[in-house]
């Protein structure tokens, strides 16, 4: 097992810089979890990791060891791909004992090896098979046998669930679990999947246009999002965000006025904020509730849809004070008559407040009367 640490990493192609001021510290045994839309840089980092790409600037440490100059092949990781790249004429036994064999070990370690392997991922009745009659979790897992015979200090995936279909994809997540339980070696894991992210990760690394925009555990990056990319990336469905300005500050936060109309209080730390700043206020579907439009809701908006997922529904809902539907998590028995006006509020202590920026204010624990 090892650490991986990474000061100041730069990749450039010629003079496109791709990715910059990369700093981060993984710890031994930790499962890390890179997360971004397409072409954010997750896998190109992950790739300099392994030594597939070149290091245009800054340093890689494994176990303490500078590693821009290394090999791939003597870094001590293993990498599993997208693509389960295994030899279709070779059995699953001589698939995972490949690699150790070209490394010159004797049969006893080899057999050693692949029965362990096998073992914990459960395919030791299918070493006699060839890929072709295996399914799609079961090559995947053939796979991940290959890198665990290397016995590597670190590994590295690069988004192994996408071939999968959803049902698998949700049974390989806990064996990806497990296997870190019981290897407790560092693992690290790409993915554009922040639901993958959320499930699996120790810590989240979140990247956007070559840069990371936090680092976190999955619940610091749910509740206290460093920006608004991380609060409307990380969640599904993602964070509701209304347009706002400010007309009140004290101690309990910030008094909102929404665009199209309503207040609405913030429990933020607004000692920073400006009366009639422009902000954006950020709440998620979960958090969003109905109220009667008699009692002066903060929002209002037009119900345009209503989503069933069993024993709750998901529902959409227009507003001028929003770019994108507003959407709620509400009961499975709500019934609502297409085209309705609701009234639309927030807890305060549930409330995101971002800046022009983008950056997130700091949110309070408890909240008190605001005076506008």
């Amino acid at each position: 097992m090892a650490a991986v640490t990474i000061n100041n990493l730069s990749k450039r192609y010629d003079d496109n810089e791709v990715m910059r001021d990369i700093n981060l510290d993984i710890e031994d045994g930790e499962f890390v979890v890179f997360v971004g839309p397409s072409g954010c840089g997750k896998s190109t980092l992950l790739r300099m990791i392994a030594g597939l790409e070149d290091i245009s600037a800054g340093d890689l440490l494994i176990g303490g060891r500078r590693m821009n100059e290394v090999p791939a092949a003597k870094r001590g990781i293993a990498m599993v791909f997208q693509s389960y790249a295994l030899y279709p004429h070779m059995t699953l036994y001589d698939n995972m004992a490949f690699g150790l064999k070209i490394a010159g070990k004797s049969k006893q370690e080899i057999d050693q090896a692949v029965q362990h392997a096998a073992r914990i991922l459960h395919i030791d009745h299918l070493l006699d098979r060839k890929p072709r009659a295996l399914s799609g979790g079961q090559r995947q897992r053939v796979a991940i046998g290959r890198a665990i015979t290397r016995q590597p200090s670190v590994f590295l995936f690069d988004e192994p669930l996408s071939n999968l279909d959803a049902a698998l994809r949700v049974k390989m997540r806990l064996e990806f679990s497990k296997l870190h339980d019981d290897l407790k070696t560092t693992m690290i894991y790409v993915t554009h999947d922040q639901i993958e992210a959320m499930t699996l990760a120790d810590k989240i690394v979140v990247l956007s246009a070559g840069r990371i925009e936090q680092v976190g555990s999955p619940q610091q990056l749910y509740h206290h999002p460093a920006n608004r990319f991380v609060a409307g990336f990380i969640g599904s469905p993602k964070m509701n965000f209304i347009d706002a300005k400010v007309v009140g500050t004290s101690a309990a936060g910030a008094l909102l006025e929404l665009t199209g109309g309503g207040v609405q209080l913030a429990a933020v730390d607004a000692s920073s904020l400006q009366l009639g700043e422009q902000v954006t206020l950020g709440v998620r579907p979960e958090h969003l509730r109905i109220v009667d439009t008699n009692t002066t809701p903060t929002l209002q908006a037009r119900f345009t849809a209503l989503e069933l997922l069993g024993d709750f529904s998901y529902l959409y809902a227009g507003s001028e004070a929003a770019e994108e539907a507003l959407i709620l998590r509400v009961s499975d028995s709500l019934q609502l008559a297409s085209g309705s006006i609701i009234g639309i509020t927030a807890d305060p202590e549930r409330c995101h407040l971002f800046r022009s920026d983008g950056s997130a204010l700091p949110r309070q624990i408890a909240t008190l009367p605001v005076a506008a």
